[in-house]
């Protein structure tokens, strides 16, 4: 019923979005004196804003841009070198980069936005790295032929990419995937396994959210996880091809979010309207870009994020030695020679200070030299990996990281 109320309100205000849209032109148009005239501009820009609002989205393009280096353009190149059913592996690499570039595995998190989340990312590590993303899928197309994807399964991937790219790979991982990505170090570290990281950055990662909880911690941990599972998991409807797939929606973990920034998103669209209305077109469209992408979500599977909700925010087993993959408890211990490197913004409200760092204590015998914590000042959360703060002062921390531990036998 849950996703039935939203595909029908959905469909009402996609309509309701059109014909604003159609509005809005007609008062734009130069023929009509309207959009001259007294409120014409700002009824205009009104009807701009809804529609963009409320406009059909789909999964947005990554579109990375060519990148400028010694006074020459190099053009990027994008492929999927790696399809599953729910994620694929996707490559991206600029011409005239030295073959000798570090290679980086990028962990997108599966928390309701596409990995297209972390352009910002991907655009400023391909000017020196060897790029490739983990482009999960929205778990609605996913076909119930295709089983489920739980946190196990997420470990698998992230293993299965790491062998598949080979020795001496970087591996990056952004909030959510901080956890699977050092479950998944250690899990190979233990196993000696030629391919484990060669170093590992967790970036505003809930490793332990024992250390500063944040409003999004203490929702998890008030509710009992039979309470999520009966008021936030619903069924995709027949018209996806994943109807009958349990999943959290990604429209809920969108409200989630809005909720609690609200004010400053509606001023956020309170001063596109503005923009629009004085004709700061460039202004307005860097807002646009922002929602564009931000209100483009999707579905994860219920098992998935249930079991997130458990060991993660409520049971803290990794932290506490409890974590278990595939019947097996994870030896956090077991990292000797993957360099850690954890990264925390100053103002995160996401992901609270101490929480990534805590990695760093889990990995006992891990040398001193092969650990590194870093805070970056004044940054959010979504600053640490795009924005002018992350391209200036927070990669470049993490590329003399890379280059200083090129390998697990440095």
């Amino acid at each position: 019923m849950l996703y039935s109320a939203y595909e029908m309100q959905r469909a009402l205000l996609g309509s309701a979005s059109n014909w604003a849209s159609v509005g809005a032109r007609l008062l734009d148009n130069p023929a009509l004196p309207l959009g001259y005239m007294g409120m014409g501009p700002a009824f205009a820009s009104a009807l701009k804003v809804f529609a963009h609002l409320y406009e059909e989205r789909g999964k947005p393009d990554f579109d990375i841009q060519p990148v400028e280096k010694d006074g020459k353009t190099h053009y990027v190149s994008e492929t999927v070198v790696m399809e599953k059913p729910f994620g694929n592996l996707r490559r991206f690499t600029r011409d005239g980069l030295p073959e000798d570039a570090p290679k980086l595995l990028i962990v997108a998190p599966m928390s309701g936005h596409y990995a297209t989340l972390l352009r910002g990312t991907v655009q400023r590590m391909v000017e020196n790295q060897q790029v490739w993303i983990t482009d999960w899928a929205d778990a609605r197309l996913v076909p119930t032929e295709a089983g489920q994807f739980d946190l196990d399964d997420y470990i698998d991937y992230l293993i299965e990419f790491l062998q598949f790219l080979g020795p001496d790979t970087h591996m990056l991982a952004v909030c959510q995937p901080s956890v699977p990505a050092f479950a998944a170090a250690a899990i190979m570290a233990e196993e000696k396994d030629a391919c484990r990281p060669a170093s590992l950055t967790m970036m505003g990662g809930p490793i332990d959210t024992r250390a500063s909880p944040t409003s999004v911690n203490d929702l998890a941990m008030e509710k009992p996880l039979s309470w999520f599972e009966n008021n936030v998991i619903a069924t995709v409807p027949l018209n996806y091809p994943g109807a009958g797939r349990r999943v959290y929606p990604g429209f809920l973990q969108l409200a989630g979010f809005i909720s609690m920034n609200l004010s400053d998103h509606m001023m956020s669209h309170y001063e596109m309207f503005k923009h629009m209305t004085v004709g700061d077109q460039d202004s307005a469209d860097r807002t646009k870009g922002f929602y564009d992408e931000y209100l483009s979500v999707c579905d994860m599977t219920a098992e998935f994020y249930l079991q997130t909700i458990e060991h993660v925010f409520q049971e803290h087993s990794l932290p506490k030695g409890e974590f278990v993959h595939r019947g097996k408890a994870i030896n956090p211990d077991a990292i000797r020679d993957t360099a850690l490197l954890a990264i925390e913004g100053e103002h995160d409200d996401i992901s609270g200070i101490g929480q990534t760092r805590a990695a760093l204590k889990l990995a006992e015998h891990l040398p001193a030299a092969k650990k590194k914590y870093f805070m970056a000042p004044d940054v959010g959360h979504y600053g640490i990996f795009n924005g002018s703060k992350w391209r200036n002062g927070i990669a470049p921390v993490v590329e003399e990281w890379m280059r200083a531990h090129p390998s697990v036998k440095d």
